[in-house]
């Protein structure tokens, strides 16, 4: 499978054509280009998917199903590589099969040994095992897991940088001599509740917030002859835009 210059085809009937579903999901999201192909499709007009560079997983306890007969025989044909899933490996499958995943299951959970229980749990976790084989042989890191799931707490802390969530064009400044008329104005009307303040050179020497304002009116009964360096703080945090969100949170 890590040799594969194709994608893996996952395919099966019944319960097993479940499992095939949820080891497709976890092959993409691992890395490995996947696609799920089910059996009674296949034999319906969904072979076109399949390339001869495919390597094709066939998942069946029995390995004998009359669709699975009908399909084992095409897929050899389209695709590059034939591995069986099977839990009988005296089976027509099994015996096409260029490679075989042996998953064995003496019974089944139920008391008629009828329901796929047992091997379709045996099923899932061969397909785990491979696609975590697949994932270390790749290197396959928590930055290309992130690239992945976007959608998750991990990707947003892996992708979402400070860039993402500034706004662009506010971004609130007075010069040290600025009145504080002209902070509070700056502050209102770039709506941030803060500025910074700059030197002659457009250089960063402290930020006022609102904080900074309502402490500056319990302190001061005059408040006309303060300027911006007068109430700012001094030397404030600050971080790269291209830093990571989740490490300005915890700055």
């Amino acid at each position: 499978m890590y040799e594969c210059k194709g994608r893996i085809i996952v395919t099966g009937i019944g319960k097993s054509a479940i499992v095939g579903k949820k080891i497709v999901a976890t092959l993409n999201s691992t890395g490995t280009p996947s696609i799920f192909l089910h059996a009674a499709d296949a034999i319906h007009g969904d072979l076109g998917m399949i390339q001869s560079t495919d390597l094709v997983l066939c998942i069946s306890k029995s390995g004998d199903t009359a669709e699975i007969k009908v399909l084992v025989p095409i897929l050899k044909h389209l695709a590059g590589t034939l591995v069986a899933m099977v839990s009988n490996t005296q089976s027509f499958l099994a015996y096409q099969a260029h490679h075989i995943l042996h998953t064995p299951v003496p019974r089944e959970a139920d008391p008629n040994n009828l329901a796929p229980t047992a091997s379709t749990i045996a099923q899932m976790a061969m397909g785990d095992t491979i696609a975590m084989a697949l994932l270390a042989l790749r290197g396959f890191s928590a930055n290309d897991f992130a690239l992945f799931h976007p959608g998750g707490s991990l990707g947003r802390q892996l992708y979402l940088r400070v860039s993402d969530l500034f706004i662009l064009h506010e971004r609130p400044a007075v010069p040290l001599e600025a009145t504080i008329r002209e902070t509070i104005i700056e502050i209102t009307s770039k709506r941030l509740g803060c500025t910074v303040v700059t030197d002659e050179l457009g250089r960063v020497c402290g930020i006022i917030t609102d904080g900074d304002l309502r402490r500056m009116l319990e302190r001061e009964s005059e408040v006309t002859p303060l300027r911006a360096k007068d109430i700012m703080t001094h030397y404030p945090k600050h971080i790269p835009k291209d830093a990571l969100a989740v490490v300005a949170l915890k700055k």
